[in-house]
């Protein structure tokens, strides 16, 4: 096999300035990729009507789905819009929702960070609940106010992990602390989605695909935050890493077969 590092593909926001579109990632993700994972993160461009899906992730053994600033559009899970909804990214939502479903289906492993998440369970077919902090018995999901990374970005609540599920057999325990930097969350979860964690008010905070071969899991708290530095998320992206090595070794395997007998 060859010694390149294999490349994982995270799909871009995108945003509008002086009349032109630009897309962007944040640097926490490729960084925690980069430094963590140790693999090649890639931005791919959250623009559909050109992209040939199948072509593209012919060069990826893993994809990451990132936070955001914005949230799906409510009609992709059947609800109607509303300023609670708001902000939007239609380019991001035409894009990942159809490649995270092309993405389980050939069994490249997958990481769902927060917006990501919730995009999973979008494409699973569960929907979402928006302004959590007014349901009755609630926590306030957001991040705490300050221009300090480290405060925003703090362990803020407990969750309890789901024994022998998949997230309890990476961390080895069966509760920990996570941050919290959302204000949306699963409403209903989608078909062929596994609970590996929920906070003390029963919000669901991390989620597996039943039957994956692979890494295919998401967390609604965000791991990629100084990974490095935090022991959890550490594990979370060494796990991850393994994945997407094993599937470009599996890949090159039969790449290399192909090419042997042709």
């Amino acid at each position: 096999m060859s010694n390149a590092l294999p490349l994982v593909g995270l799909p871009a926001d995108t945003y509008e300035n002086s009349g032109f579109l630009f897309h962007s990632l944040g640097d926490k993700y490729v960084r925690a990729l980069a430094e963590v994972s140790h693999v090649l993160p890639v931005m791919i461009p959250s623009m559909i009507d050109v992209l040939n899906l199948d072509s593209l992730l012919d060069h990826f053994d893993g994809i990451l789905m990132t936070g955001a600033v914005s949230n799906v559009h409510p009609p992709h899970y059947g609800e109607s819009a509303s300023t609670d909804h708001e902000p939007y990214d239609h380019n991001r939502d035409g894009t990942t929702l159809k490649l995270i479903r092309a993405v389980i289906d050939r069994g490249i492993p997958l990481f769902c960070i927060c917006r990501g998440f919730q995009e999973l369970n979008v494409v699973m077919g569960g929907s979402l609940e928006t302004e959590l902090q007014r349901g009755e018995g609630r926590l306030d999901h957001r991040a705490q106010k300050s221009d300090d990374t480290d405060v925003r970005y703090a362990a803020s609540h407990g969750v309890n992990i789901t024994k022998g599920g998949f997230l309890n057999r990476i961390l080895g325990k069966t509760e920990t602390q996570v941050n919290s930097i959302h204000r949306q969350g699963v409403k209903t979860l989608g078909d062929g989605l596994n609970i590996e964690a929920v906070a003390p008010d029963g919000i669901i905070e991390a989620i597996s695909v039943k039957g994956a071969t692979s890494f295919a899991f998401g967390t609604q708290w965000h791991p990629e935050y100084k990974a490095a530095q935090n022991p959890d998320s550490a594990k979370l992206f060494n796990a991850f890493g393994d994945a997407v090595r094993a599937h470009a070794r599996e890949r090159y395997e039969v790449y290399e077969g192909v090419s042997r007998s042709a």
